[in-house]
């Protein structure tokens, strides 16, 4: 069996002493020696991440971390790496387990956002690319198991402490903003005996990474249907017989961020014999997030096709515009408004992970019981007040070749503000997202002499999850005419990132008070049934799974064969309209389905250094949760449109190939090679279908079950020291290249569908490391082509993030045996985010830059 070396490499010191010196391997080298030691003896193709090597980048977020890995991408919120994407699809085919456990989130859908889990917590990440009958479906991309810290596993030093200020340079500018925030974490390992042992760590993480945003609002493309009273209307602006999209308007928002993450995290371990262990293992996450929000409306009014059911403000004397591939990417219009929206918004979210572990081991047999609890909830609330003015004219560009441009014919932060009386204040939320999954699993093995059948193993999981929504609302006006908001109450405050007029900036509790009194009191909103909704699944799996060895072809095969059987029952609850009016009705919907996944997988161990690998499966990924709520809303005016969940949705469906070549030439060298081909037979995606209710026919748009594609990619990794070459032997190399051809698409929009959310087709990591004696330094670039995302917690919000270039710097000095120093930058070059919409670059989505973020911080152990 291949077994790569782990802790030390051993060399000669003097060919005529003979004399050995053992030479300690730490620090980068031994996080990339280990993280080896698992891809090696592993029987699927899968990627891993010592914890060792999670502390070598600046990974606020474990996401940081896994997106340095093959094939894998991450998107960026708020700037931190948040969800992942691998080998060409999305997060919603991905998997999240921690200790091989599902677990429930924050999330409406069933996504992982990785920031939730303190890096300082996890001793390791394993990204699964291939299938085995005894892991949990779920993981068409991938599966991306979570480990945390074994006590009695661990070798090191009982006390570690870390702490260190944090720098964001995007918000510094902001007023009354300080961007400075820390890291700080403690971690006690207890080994009362050989056969006990205890882990305990704490984390606190306070992010204060502000930034500006430029949002576009999406566009008129239902410009061939009138708006009601305005007959002679069709879109076309030009004249050229073809309408001419417009957009809604535009937005800059001034983000000033306060985001507290603290989690702590429990585990024990006993081993009485070699026969048996009993692990207990508990994880709490709770983040809270502040921000103050500044944010300028641009165009609401007449950015769109129509100026109360005219052509007015296109048409007006004076007026120009610019169409290019039939959208209008810029325009000088008159009569513009410029709405300022103070607002505050909070949010709050709390994971809890529990899970008990016995497994007992005979001569042949061997069983293990797993019992498992998780809770996610999250509560959250966005408050605003608005006022309005209306320059003379206001040109604007937005096309994607150039920074958004907005003037206007006068400095609208020197008109007097005015609240409005109709629907000025806003007060979203409380918003209530509840998960809750509970999980059992029984696991028996037998050891077989059978020749080439080397074990049995065969088991069953069952687990119940329910998530449930609610959402509070309240729109209030000021009295008759409006309230003048005095000038005293603002801040002027010009955004250095995007070509546009000053906006202001304002104390919402101070605002909202004078424009509303008490209206905009939380207290005052009212449920949105159409926003309450509970989706409960029910899972039964069982498999069976061999797996074989022999000497007799290669050095050595080995593998498995398997399959699994899924069944899934849900039920969904939620309110409807069955036509235009106001009424809702409650509804509920069960469905169910079920899946035999077989798989495949052999290993060929060609040398002591070189293996193939093959590997075939069935693999499915359950529906989206909040996509099979039963709601549905309708519009009661022209066009009629509505918006519906999906309880009767299938699961993602695909049959997957894989081979790997993998060289391991050296210790912490490796060159592999590896593709893969997936057949995704059923793809979920958003799309408007014809509905009719009492003889009115809707457009509504739902989350539907359509034909996948096939994908294909190939995937390149190289990391070695520099031993070849002595004046570099302290130097080396962590790259990877993947490649994706993917005809998967998006439901829309329906002439020009996107790419399936998650394709890149070039994605590169190139890591130039340095490790001698105590100092280590790691310079790391990451580059992903353009892909379709999707922007928030709305499945039918896709848009195309831009090109992607990122370079960090990761330096440490061990200042003795006990301390260590270490300073981080993220994204050096200050690589901002761009998406656009609609498969068309000129249509801007969003423009964000989150800047440089610095971290200083010394560790201790002891």
């Amino acid at each position: 069996m291949l077994l790569l070396s782990t802790a030390h490499a051993a060399e000669p010191q003097s060919s005529t002493t003979g004399v050995i010196e053992e030479i300690e391997v730490t620090g980068i080298r031994e996080s990339l020696r280990d993280a080896l030691s698992v891809k090696m003896n592993s029987d699927l193709v899968v990627d891993a991440i010592s914890s060792e090597d999670i502390g070598q980048l600046p990974d606020v977020t474990i996401a940081e971390s896994i997106n340095r890995l093959p094939g894998i991408n991450a998107t960026r919120d708020r700037g931190n790496d948040s969800q992942a994407v691998v080998r060409g699809l999305g997060a919603r085919l991905v998997l999240g387990t921690i200790n091989g456990r599902e677990v429930a989130s924050s999330e409406p859908d069933r996504n992982v956002r990785w920031e939730i889990y303190p890096s300082e917590v996890v001793s390791g990440v394993k990204v699964y690319k291939t299938q085995s009958a005894d892991l949990i479906a779920g993981g068409v991309a991938a599966t991306i198991d979570i480990a945390t810290l074994q006590p009695l596993d661990y070798h090191g030093e009982e006390f570690v402490i870390r702490g260190g200020p944090v720098y964001y340079d995007a918000g510094a500018d902001i007023p009354d903003y300080d961007p400075w925030g820390y890291r700080a974490s403690g971690s006690f390992v207890y080994k009362a005996s050989e056969t006990f042992g205890l882990v305990v760590g704490l984390t606190a993480q306070q992010q204060k990474n502000g930034y500006p945003s430029f949002t576009g609002w999406g566009y008129n493309d239902s410009s061939a249907r009138p708006p009601e009273g305005a007959s002679d209307f069709t879109g076309d602006l030009n004249g050229d017989g073809v309408p001419d999209a417009t957009p809604w308007g535009a937005q800059v928002s001034v983000n000033a961020i306060d985001q507290d993450r603290r989690g702590v995290s429990l585990g024990t371990q006993w081993r009485p014999s070699d026969h048996f262990e009993l692990r207990f293992d508990a994880l709490y996450s709770d983040v809270d997030i502040h921000e103050d929000q500044g944010q300028t409306v641009y165009g609401q009014n007449n950015w769109g096709n129509w100026d109360n059911g005219s052509w007015s403000a296109y048409n007006a004397a004076g007026a120009s515009y610019t169409i290019v591939d039939g959208t209008v990417v810029a325009a000088t219009l008159p009569f513009s408004s410029v709405t300022t929206v103070v607002s505050d918004y909070d949010e709050s979210k709390e994971l809890s992970v529990t899970g008990l572990n016995g497994r007992w081991t005979g001569d042949r047999w061997s069983v293990a019981g797993d019992i498992s609890y998780s809770k996610a909830e999250r509560e959250n609330i966005w408050a605003a007040v608005r006022t309005e003015v209306y320059p003379d004219w206001m040109t604007w560009d937005t096309r994607g070749s150039r920074l958004p441009t907005i003037t206007t014919s006068v400095d609208p932060t020197s008109l007097t503000q005015y609240a409005p009386d109709y629907r000025g204040g806003s007060v979203d939320g409380p918003e209530h997202l509840n998960d809750e999954l509970t999980a059992g699993a029984l696991d028996f093995s037998r050891t077989l002499d059978n020749g080439l059948l080397s074990s049995l193993h065969f088991g069953a999981r069952l687990s119940s999850r329910s998530k449930k929504h609610d959402r509070m609302e309240n729109y209030p006006g000021t009295v008759a005419g409006g309230v003048e908001i005095p000038a005293e109450l603002f801040r002027v405050y010009r955004v250095k990132s995007v070509n546009l007029p000053p906006v202001l900036l304002g104390d919402y509790d101070e605002i909202a008070r004078l424009a509303y009194g008490s209206a905009l009191n939380p207290s005052n909103a009212r449920e949105n049934l159409s926003q309450r909704w509970k989706v409960k699944e029910d899972v039964t799996e069982g498999y069976f799974k061999f797996n074989f060895q022999t000497q007799a072809i290669a050095q050595r095969m080995s593998g498995n064969i398997g399959v699994r059987l899924v069944d899934v029952q849900t039920t969904s609850d939620g309110f409807q309209q069955a036509t235009g009016a106001s009424s809702l009705a409650a509804v509920t919907v069960e469905h169910d389905y079920n899946d035999l996944l077989p798989s495949a997988n052999v290993n060929f161990n060609l040398t002591d250094t070189t293996l193939l690998r093959f590997g075939v499966a069935k693999v499915v990924a359950r529906p989206p949760l909040d996509e099979l709520r039963a709601s549905r809303t309708l519009t009661s005016w022209l066009p009629y449109t509505g918006n519906a969940g999906n309880p009767k949705l299938e699961p993602f469906k695909a049959t997957q190939f894989d081979a790997s070549y993998e060289w391991y030439f050296r210790d912490e060298a490796l060159l592999g090679f590896s593709a893969y081909y997936k057949d995704v037979s059923s793809y979920i995606g958003w799309r408007q279908d014809p509905q009719t209710y009492q003889g009115i026919t809707y457009a509504v748009a739902n989350p539907v079950n359509g034909k996948g594609g096939s994908i294909t990619g190939a995937e390149i990794t190289f990391q070695t020291p520099f031993f070849f070459w002595s004046a570099l032997e302290n130097f080396g190399v962590y790259s990877n290249y993947a490649y994706v051809d993917s005809d998967v698409e998006e439901f829309v929009p329906v002439t020009n569908p996107l790419t399936g959310a998650g394709f890149a087709a070039h994605t590169a990591v190139f890591d130039l490391w340095y490790s001698s004696g105590p100092l280590e330094a790691r310079l790391g670039f990451k580059y992903h082509s353009p892909f379709t995302v999707i922007y928030g917690w709305n499945g039918a919000e896709l848009q195309t993030l831009e090109d992607e270039s990122v370079l960090d710097l990761s330096t440490s000095y061990q200042l003795s045996s006990g301390i260590q120093l270490r300073f981080q930058v993220n994204n050096l070059t200050d690589e901002p985010l761009r998406m656009y919409r609609d498969n068309q670059r000129n249509r801007i989505g969003r423009y964000d830059e989150y800047g440089r973020r610095y971290l200083l911080d010394v560790t201790m152990k002891f």
